[in-house]
């Protein structure tokens, strides 16, 4: 007994499966977790070496290099990155998307294991770092303060950072840009000179003195105690009490040659929020924990922990990314929603029957509460791909059940009874139904094999739409039967309504009919008129408006982000900077009513911090983060807000460089979009000079806004030039010395001052103003192994230079990069193609490599993987519909509407201004399993006509009326569930824009031409084979007579 017979003979329960079915989805969707993207695993691992005073040239020749050359061993390594400068290396590893980045992370462990022997004895270990989208930050916070900004930290950490973090979800709460408490005990040389004493000594007094020691415990009597020192400080004037030495039998004390001061940091960054100052604080969550929701509970405990704050401290809101999240999905679920509403109406049009439009519309909920499933039995979550491929599949969904359906109604209205007609009809279509919907998977499925980052971002889009597909032909084929069976009727009483709407409707689609019939008929009798033009329209666009189309990697989302970095000369004041800082900061909100929140730091972090040594910062530089309103709630756009604030920035004549990346990250998906051209060379004069030259013509280029080059201009120095001799004879080596001047100018820290819990360096230096020359640092004493003291002066001399830049390298050659940013009414092919241009025109130095690099490369391998995917696709609806057929002929003449697909996507996107991009090109892939959809059915249909005795061009003009109506309806339900996603203006709406764009054009076209030449080749290759088999019967028949 067939599915659809047994479907159509059971009726409740192949209902009660659906409606299982439908509840099960329905409990997924109330389980899913909501995020921006799938979870996507890092392809990188960082590996950070500290090596103290060592400049950036002596890191990349002891440490960079050689571990460099042993990491280059690790397997699927992509590429080596480093960045050399001084104190510390960071070598950066890209692996191929998709590799086990744990197992990665041990093969790097094993190498750094056998090289760490070879690097210098005063280099630290190296550190490993790895990052996903886990540790991208969901929440950023700002704090301003006034009379509390002392204790700022102390306050945050334990009132704000720790409740926070005890939220479920939550992994980690980092409070940045507000300088920690720290103890300074600031000494006066002349005094340590006149009493004989050092810094080394008084931090060492200081460390003996704040002890608690356990004594151990002893016996009195039937007890037994525990006896203990407990001398640790218990405020920060105690230590002015301390004997740090004696003069001529009488004590010194620490508060006769210093002072100690309870403040804050020397060196930190300042943190501006809204022009008000303060800091940032952090927030990362755990791996796979639900962004929206752990946003939402932060924002609830957001009041409750202010109220417990003193009443100067504000807590604001700078970045939240469950917003973008949120207002991704809405206007997702928007554009969901419009295409459920317009395909209901196109088919209750179409069908004039609300019971018939019902059992069609069915079939949408169910298919797509089937992926939810999936989603929840697979762990994913429910993201802007996850949404999409709900979105793009509800037009395709409704197809399976419109042919069925359309056939069930053409048999009832022949005189058939409903259950008859189900089964009767259901039968005649539902190898061509399978066919299509395996044409279709065709398309989807191999997306989950694919490698790269289009793998890892549509392989979540494949299965879904696969699952829909599937469920929504199961549907197709017992669900559709068995409710047309029930619920429709032969001779329905038509109410006026229906007379006055829809017998017009029918009407003007009999009369298409007709018109087509004729259109047939003209075409067979002109099929060489038909054939030769169909073949100039596509030559002559594809050669002709297709050197017209531009190509792009991703389209930049506006995300309501601007992220930009200034930097003014090396070494200018952090005072002059922060004036700088704010001057741009009231431009900026002056000229863009559009900014809700913006904030910026300046400022450079302590030199004993190495994580901050990994990130841009210094007295010279600025970082603003600067949040929009909503992209509904404005008229202009993130790119086009972004080439205005370069224009303003560009009035700042103290500005060296800046940096405006919208979106807030370059590159990627949807990032800025940026072309790098990438210099390779030894010679740092050389490449310098390349790199300037080069940026230089490419500022000129039209469609270049913004240029950047990778390597910072050299940061002037003062050095301490040591004569060894002098050293020698002194008693003394350059580390010896090298130490005594650190311990006075950056501070040795000689002990903990410990207060709740926490613990807080105590700082022994020089007094600020015996350290703000060149003549104090001259004047700055050392002693040798005897105690006598020697000026710097007497030892070497204090010489100013400048710096080398940091030393950037890529698979071990060193590297500049200038790179270009894509303006916003331009394209990435027009900047690439200038580019060209401009490298064929500069005189490349000897022993100078360039490439292009960053977001070409990564578009160029994702094309590459595409258009072989795009090949697989098309031999797989080859093969099928080749079995389906039993015949090589008849495929080959539906493929035929494969290249007009084409040339409707090339006319649609040149016509709009849209460049080819990943989205395009998933698109076209996609149009290769649908547009066949259409032949099929006129294919299979057309048979039957002539198996039921039809001569060739009868069968093609009845099977043209015939299935007329369900093409038409097919095709516009899946058009008109593209256009809201071609149109779509709301958040996040960039990504797929390109996309509903080349499905709606291309399936359109492809249609139209689809309709008159598939069945004019079609009648061309019957013909032909009847001919041949009226030759072969004539020749058996001749055979035969011959051999009587």
């Amino acid at each position: 007994m067939s599915l659809y017979k047994s479907a159509v003979g059971r009726p409740v329960t192949t209902m009660l499966v659906f409606v299982a079915v439908a509840i099960l989805g329905l409990f997924s969707w109330s389980r899913l977790p909501i995020d921006l993207l799938p979870d996507i695993e890092t392809n990188a691992i960082m590996v950070m070496t500290t090596y103290r005073g060592a400049s950036a040239a002596d890191i990349e020749t002891n440490v960079t290099r050689p571990l460099e050359n042993i990491l280059n061993g690790v397997s699927d390594l992509k590429h080596v990155s480093s960045s050399s400068k001084e104190n510390i290396s960071v070598i950066t590893l890209e692996f191929e998307y998709g590799i086990d980045i744990d197992v990665a992370t041990n093969d790097v462990r094993d190498k750094l294991d056998m090289v760490v022997s070879a690097l210098p004895d005063e280099a630290d270990t190296p550190i490993i770092f790895k990052f996903g989208t886990d540790d991208i930050p969901i929440m950023l916070l700002s704090v301003s303060a006034k009379e509390s900004m002392a204790g700022l930290y102390k306050i945050l950490d334990d009132n704000v950072a720790t409740p926070l973090a005890r939220v479920k979800g939550v992994g980690t709460v980092s409070i940045s840009g507000i300088p920690e408490r720290e103890i300074q005990v600031y000494c006066d040389p002349l005094k340590l000179e006149a009493y004989g004493l050092t810094i080394e000594g008084i931090a060492s007094v200081i460390s003996a003195e704040n002890r608690n020691v356990p004594a151990g415990s002893f016996d009195i009597g039937s007890e037994s105690y525990s006896l203990r020192v407990q001398k640790e400080f218990t405020a920060a004037d105690e230590m002015l009490d301390l004997v740090v030495g004696s003069a001529e039998g009488a004590p010194v004390y620490l508060r006769d040659v210093a002072t100690v001061t309870d403040t804050r940091e020397e060196r930190a960054q300042e943190v501006y929020t809204d022009r008000e100052l303060g800091g940032m604080i952090m927030i990362q969550k755990q791996s796979g924990a639900n962004s929206v929701e752990i946003a939402r509970k932060v924002e609830e405990m957001l009041p409750r922990i202010e109220k417990n704050l003193p009443s100067d401290i504000k807590i604001g809101t700078i970045v939240n990314t469950s917003d973008n999240i949120l207002n991704t999905i809405d206007s997702l679920t928007e554009t969901i929603s419009i295409t459920f509403a317009v395909v209901m109406l196109v088919v209750f049009v179409f069908l004039g029957r609300w019971r018939a439009t019902f059992v069609v519309v069915l079939t949408i909920p169910i298919s797509l509460l089937s992926a939810l499933i999936y989603l929840l039995v697979s762990g994913n979550t429910l993201n802007i791909i996850s949404m999409s491929a709900l979105s793009i599949a509800i037009g395709m969904v409704v197809d399976n059940a419109i042919v069925v359906l359309e056939n069930i109604t053409t048999h009832i209205e022949r005189g058939s009874r409903p259950k008859q007609a189900a089964v009767f009809a259901t039968n005649e279509v539902a190898i061509s139904v399978i066919a299509s919907t395996l044409t279709t998977v065709a398309v989807f499925l191999p997306l989950t094999m694919i490698t790269g980052m289009a793998g890892i971002l549509f392989k979540q889009l494949g299965w879904m739409v696969t699952i829909i597909l599937t469920v929504s032909t199961v549907a197709a084929i017992t669900l559709t039967p068995m409710l047309c069976s029930q619920m429709l009727r032969l001779d329905a009483k038509k109410s006026r309504l229906h007379r006055i709407i829809f017998i017009p409707v029918e009407r003007a689609l009999e009369a298409l009919n007709n018109g087509y019939a004729r259109l047939l008929g003209w075409g067979y009798r002109h099929r060489a008129v038909v054939v030769i033009g169909a073949m100039a329209l596509f030559l002559g666009v594809v050669m002709g408006v297709g050197r017209m189309l531009k190509t792009e990697y991703f389209p930049t989302q506006d995300n309501a982000r601007i992220s930009i970095t200034v930097k003014l000369p090396a070494g200018t004041r952090q005072e002059i900077t922060r004036d700088l800082a704010l001057r741009i900061n009231d431009t900026l909100t002056a000229h863009y009513p559009e900014i809700e929140v913006i904030n910026f730091s300046e400022g450079q972090a302590d030199t004993d911090n190495a994580l901050s040594s990994m990130q841009d910062n210094g007295t010279y530089l600025i970082s603003f983060n600067i949040s929009l309103v909503s992209v509904e709630e404005r008229d202009r756009g993130l790119t086009v807000i972004g080439d205005l604030m370069r224009k303003d920035l560009d009035k700042f004549p103290e500005i060296r460089t800046y940096q405006v990346v919208e979106g807030g990250m370059s590159g990627g998906t949807g990032g800025q979009s940026v072309v790098d051209i990438e210099i390779y060379g030894y010679d740092l004069a050389a490449t310098d000079k390349l790199a300037a030259d080069v940026a230089a013509r490419m500022s000129q280029v039209k469609g270049c806004t913004q240029v950047n080059i990778s390597r910072d201009e050299y940061a002037p120095e003062y050095q301490v030039d040591f004569d060894r001799e002098k050293l020698a004879r002194s008693g003394l080596n350059v580390s010896t010395a090298a130490s005594y001047l650190r311990n006075r100018i950056n501070g040795s820290v000689a002990s903990y001052y410990r207060e709740d819990g926490d613990e807080y360096d105590i700082r022994v230096r020089y007094a600020r103003r015996f350290r703000e020359s060149v003549e104090d640092i001259e004047n700055i004493t050392v002693y040798n192994g005897r105690g006598d003291g020697i000026k710097i002066k007497d030892l070497g001399r204090v010489v100013e230079t400048f710096t080398p830049p940091t030393i950037e390298r890529k698979d071990r050659e060193r590297i500049i990069t200038v790179s270009c940013v894509v303006a916003h009414d331009a394209a990435m092919s027009d900047l690439l193609a200038e580019a060209e241009k401009v490298m064929e025109q500069v005189e490349i130095p000897s022993g100078v490599t360039w490439q292009f690099g960053g977001t070409f490369e990564d578009q160029q391998e994702t094309f590459a993987d595409l258009f072989t995917l795009m090949a697989l696709i098309v031999i797989l609806v080859f093969i099928i519909m080749a079995a389906q057929f039993e015949s090589f002929t008849y495929p080959f003449v539906i493929m035929f509407s494969i290249p007009f697909a084409l040339v409707g996507v090339i006319l649609g996107l040149v016509a709009t201004g849209t460049p080819m991009g990943v989205m395009s090109l998933l698109g076209i892939l996609m149009l290769v399993g649908i547009v066949v959809n259409n032949g099929i059915v006129l294919v299979d249909y057309t048979n039957l006509c002539r198996e039921r005795g039809m001569g060739v061009r009868e069968a093609v003009v009845t099977a043209g009326r015939s299935r007329l109506r369900p093409v038409l309806m097919t095709t516009l339900t899946t058009v008109i569930g593209m256009i809201p996603l071609a149109i779509d203006k709301g958040e996040g709406s960039e990504m797929w824009r390109s996309m509903g764009l080349t499905v709606a054009c291309g399936l359109s076209f492809s249609t139209l031409v689809t309709l008159v030449l598939v069945p004019i080749l079609y009648s061309l290759m019957a013909d032909f084979g009847e001919r041949r088999k009226a030759r072969k019967a004539e020749r058996a028949a001749r055979k035969a007579i011959a051999s009587a």
